[in-house]
C-alpha cells in the first residue's frame, strides 16, 4: 500500500529543488558529485591493478599489513584505498583489518573469468590523460588524443611499441570478456579461408576457428601490431593454419572467402570506413561474406555501454560508435547487403552483422 503523503510532503514533491523522481537538490548534488568523481575512482581501480594488490588478493582474504609487504605499498594509505574500493563493491572487509577480493573485483586479476585488467592498464596509461583534452575535441572536433599526442593515436602507438603489448593482452580481455555473450556458439559462414582484416592479435579469429579446423585464416594488420598475432596464435595451437601479413587495410587486402571486421569500423570515420570496405570488396569474389563485431548504438535515453564506449571513441579516433542503420549503409556503398544481426545478451553492447557482396 502507497502512503498518502502529509501536505509538507506534498509541497515539497511540488518543490523546483525536487526531480520528477522525487529526488531533492541535496540528493542530485551527491549523485552529481560521483559521476564528476569517476576520474579518480578509475585512479584507484588504476592503483589496485598496477600495484599488484588485487592479483595478491586474489588467493584469498589478507590484513593490510600483509598485504602492504607483500605490494610494497605503504600500510596507511593502502588500508585507505582498500576501504574506499569497499564502497563500490571491488573489496570487502573481513574481519577488522583484512580485505576479499569481490567477485567484482576479480575481473581486475589476469587470467580470471571476465578479466578486464589489461584494459584497466591501457586505458589509464593511453587513454587517461588525452582525455583532459575533451573540451577541446567538442569545440574543434578533433578526437582529444590527436590534441594532446599532436599526431593520431594509431600513428603514436606506432611510436611508442612499448605500449603494444598491453594493448593486445587489453583486446583478447574484450574477446573473451565483453565480447563474449556474443561470440559463445557462433559459427562463421561458409567459406574456407576466414580474412581478419585488422585483427591486431588474432584473439577474435582464433576464439572463431579453434572448433572449426577445417577453415584456414588469415590476420592482417600494421608492420608493428603483427608481432603479437604470431604470439597469440601460437599459445592457441594455431599458427598453422592461421597466416599473419603485415599491411594496410587502406592500400589493399588478402582474397578470402569470408572477411572478419571485429571493432575496427569504430575506429573510423565514414570515409575511411567506406575506403576499407571497398579494399576488400575489391579482392573478394562475388557472394563472399562479411562479418562485422561491432557495439550498436543503442537508441533512447537508458543508460547503455554503448554510449560510454562512444565516449572513447569521441575522445580517442576519429570514429564513431553507429546504429544497425547506418552500419547497413556503409555496407551498401561498397556493393554489400546486410543479412542479419546476431545480438548479444540484452545487457551486452556487442552484436554481429553479417553481409554478402552482392554487387
Amino acid at each position: 500500500m502507497t502512503p498518502t503523503p502529509t501536505p509538507s510532503q506534498a509541497d515539497a514533491a511540488a518543490s523546483p529543488a525536487t526531480t520528477a523522481s522525487g529526488a531533492s537538490a541535496s540528493e542530485r548534488s551527491m549523485e552529481m558529485l560521483r559521476l564528476l568523481s569517476g576520474f579518480q575512482q578509475s585512479q584507484a581501480l588504476y592503483a589496485l591493478v598496477k600495484l599488484g594488490v588485487a592479483a595478491a588478493l586474489h588467493g584469498g582474504p589478507m590484513t593490510v599489513g600483509e598485504l602492504a609487504k607483500t605490494t610494497e605499498t605503504d600500510t596507511d594509505a593502502l588500508g585507505r584505498l582498500l576501504h574506499i574500493l569497499s564502497g563500490v563493491g571491488v573489496v570487502a572487509r573481513r574481519g577488522e583489518d583484512a580485505f576479499a577480493l569481490t567477485p567484482l573485483g576479480s575481473t581486475l586479476v589476469a587470467d580470471a573469468p571476465g578479466s578486464v585488467r589489461d584494459v584497466a592498464l591501457m586505458w589509464m596509461e593511453t587513454h587517461y590523460v588525452p582525455f583532459s583534452e575533451l573540451v577541446t575535441t567538442i569545440r574543434t572536433g578533433v578526437p582529444a588524443a590527436t590534441a594532446h599526442f599532436g599526431q593520431p593515436f594509431a600513428e603514436w602507438l606506432g611510436a611508442h611499441p612499448e605500449h603494444l603489448p598491453v594493448m593486445a593482452s587489453a583486446m583478447a580481455n574484450m574477446t573473451y570478456g565483453p565480447k563474449d555473450a556474443v561470440l559463445a556458439g557462433y559459427r562463421l559462414p561458409a567459406g574456407e579461408v576466414v580474412a581478419d582484416i585488422g585483427g591486431a592479435d588474432g584473439s577474435v579469429l582464433a576464439r572463431l576457428l579453434a572448433d572449426d579446423p577445417g577453415r584456414r585464416g588469415i590476420v592482417l594488420d600494421m608492420e608493428h601490431v603483427v608481432p603479437t598475432a604470431h604470439a597469440r596464435l601460437a599459445g592457441q595451437g594455431l599458427a598453422d593454419r592461421v597466416e599473419v601479413r603485415a599491411g594496410d587495410f587502406f592500400e589493399s587486402v588478402p582474397t578470402a572467402d569470408v572477411y572478419l571486421l571485429s571493432t575496427v569500423l569504430h575506429d573510423w570515420d565514414d570515409v575511411s570506413c567506406a575506403r576499407i570496405l571497398a579494399r576488400i570488396a575489391e579482392a573478394a569474389p562475388h557472394g563472399a561474406r562479411l562479418v562485422v563485431v561491432e557495439t550498436v548504438l543503442s537508441e533512447g535515453d537508458g543508460p547503455h555501454s554503448s554510449k560510454l564506449f562512444d565516449l572513447t571513441m569521441l575522445g580517442m579516433v576519429p570514429g564513431h560508435e553507429r546504429r544497425e542503420a547506418e552500419f547497413a549503409a556503409l555496407f551498401a556503398g561498397a556493393g554489400f547487403t546486410l543479412d542479419r544481426r546476431v545480438p548479444g545478451p540484452a545487457d551486452s553492447p556487442f552484436a554481429i552483422l553479417e553481409a554478402t557482396l552482392t554487387r
